[in-house]
């Protein structure tokens, strides 16, 4: 009788462990950190005088992985959801109309220089992704 109490015990313990993680499309940090990425990308190739932290940037990415781990997906499940071009597509399009709402203008390279400026000045997360030679 206790055998079957420690095994009903021990599949209880389980059971939040082996409960499936939401679409990745659905977790708010990997999107957020990933639309940040995107933005940080389009300023940096669109402003001359911005470019890409890139060992931050891979630094984020490593830890963005291993959240992803944390939360139950495996690096498979990741690694498929950055490639999927789908979902870039919604990312970028996403990070588009963010830095849009912060003030770029498509065609002024110097809106995109201001926003990037001043999402570094501001310490956001897609400012912590860019340096200025400025």
């Amino acid at each position: 009788m206790s055998l079957i109490r420690y095994a009903l015990l021990a599949l209880l313990l389980a059971t939040p462990a082996l409960a499936t993680p939401p679409p990745m499309a659905q977790e708010q940090h990997i999107n957020d950190e990933l639309r940040a990425g995107f933005a940080g990308d389009t300023l940096r190739k669109t402003c001359p005088t911005l470019e890409a932290r890139m060992l931050v940037v891979m630094g984020r990415l490593w830890d963005l992985k291993s959240y992803a781990e944390a939360q139950g997906y495996t690096s498979g499940d990741y690694d498929a959801f950055r490639k999927d071009p789908v979902q870039k597509k919604r990312l970028k399009d996403e990070a588009e109309a963010y830095l849009e709402a912060a003030g770029t203008v498509p065609g002024d390279v110097e809106s995109y220089c201001k926003v990037g400026e001043a999402e570094i000045a501001k310490g956001t997360p897609v400012g912590g992704l860019l340096r200025s030679s400025r």
